[in-house]
């Protein structure tokens, strides 16, 4: 009798246990709130990708530190895109159909872009996409945090023009955001009196630029203008050296090398080559400089920052800002809370454009020291944003 007392007493205390667990479990959801991060860990692109999640995951940390948003722990789910279209379309439709995330960082590409926004639109979703990138888009699931082509490429190439000469060579990776970069890079080319005396795409991916070195070589050009991304640029950069080409006897822009890459490709097979980015880490404002500090005491003294991941991290502060405005994860609301806002971000002051999910910006030149880092020699004012430019 005595062990049955005690048998029913236990059963009595563990179905009050019970009891209390989906009240539990709901409080504890109660005090999180989930986003996603997808990004390319493995592939061509990882080489500029993964960087950009250890940015967005130091956004997260400081805020979790500082009390979270609206009272609740951001809790990251962080996604492989593989540098392939349709993974990122699968992990997207994955963050928002199972896992429900209020807001998503990332993308890299345009391609990857291109291959998540219909699932976001049909899922009422909201992505923060943090690199630059060539416009001729709007969505209104999509908060675009990196610099249009009007605010990159078109600055670039008026400089170039008025400081480094007149033929241009373009050379690029084989997808969307070269090819169409290369587009507006040709129209500023001509208004400004220049001319394009050769363009070649290489397959994402490729490490093979012997023919490419070859025809620049011959075609000796002013200026070259490229446009290859990823673990290409490794490659490119090394047999561009090897062939005798280098700053001394060419100018050359890199529109997607950043401080990141050059710690991939090597800075003795760059130095004195140009690139034009909204965001170098040598910036000196007050909000860089703790950026950098934090960056590098979480990651390593040895760490480098470039223009998408300074994108990326200022991308998770300006959802911050939205939610608190609106008071509200609702995805409408924090769109319109968006509208018009300003945040003191690392690459300086930037707002958000009115009703076009773009940011104005600056556009900024800079050559590339032995020290893998950039010195600036041009920065213009603050570029109003226009995803659809008629130069």
């Amino acid at each position: 009798m005595h062990n049955d007392k005690r048998r029913l007493i236990k059963q009595t205390l563990l179905l009050g246990a019970f009891s209390l667990l989906p009240f539990a479990l709901t409080s504890q959801a109660a005090d999180t709130v989930k986003v996603g991060i997808i990004q390319s860990l493995t592939g061509t692109m990882a080489m500029s990708e993964t960087s950009v999640v250890d940015a967005e995951k130091l956004a997260i940390e400081q805020i979790n530190a500082s009390g979270g948003v609206l009272g609740k722990t951001i809790e990251p789910i962080v996604e492989d895109g593989a540098s392939d279209w349709p993974t990122y379309a699968e992990k997207a439709r994955k963050l928002l159909e199972s896992d429900h995330v209020a807001v998503t960082f990332g993308a890299y590409t345009s391609a990857s872009r291109k291959a998540v926004l219909p699932i976001f639109e049909k899922d009422k979703g909201l992505l923060y996409y943090p690199t630059f990138y060539e416009g001729l888009e709007k969505s209104p699931n999509i908060m675009y945090v990196g610099a249009l082509a009007s605010q990159q490429t078109i600055p670039a190439v008026n400089w170039l023009m008025a400081n480094k000469g007149k033929s241009v060579y373009l050379v690029g990776s084989d997808y969307i955001w070269p090819r169409t970069t290369n587009k507006l890079a040709r129209l500023a080319v001509s208004k400004d009196g220049g001319s394009i005396v050769g363009e070649d795409y290489v397959p994402l991916g490729d490490i093979e630029f012997s023919s490419v070195i070859n025809k620049i070589k011959a075609a000796k050009p002013d200026i070259v203008l490229s446009t290859i991304v990823g673990g290409s640029n490794v490659a490119f950069y090394k047999q561009l050296k090897a062939a005798g080409i280098d700053s001394t006897n060419q100018t050359l822009m890199g529109l997607a090398v950043t401080e990141e890459e050059v710690t991939g490709i090597g800075a003795e097979n760059l130095t004195g080559f140009l690139t034009c980015m909204s965001y170098f880490q040598s910036l000196k404002n007050p909000v860089n400089e703790k950026f950098v500090a934090a960056f590098k005491a979480r990651y390593g003294a040895n760490r480098v920052i470039g223009d998408p991941m300074a994108s990326a991290y200022t991308a998770v502060y300006l959802w911050k800002k939205a939610v608190e405005k609106a008071g509200s994860f609702d995805v409408p609301a924090v769109i319109a809370a968006s509208s018009d806002m300003t945040l003191d971000a690392p690459e300086g002051e930037i707002r958000v454009h009115k009703d076009n999910h773009h940011l104005w910006t600056r556009a900024r030149i800079g050559t590339i020291n032995a020290q893998g880092q950039v010195d600036v020699i041009y920065e213009s004012e603050p570029i109003e944003p226009n995803p659809f430019p008629k130069i």
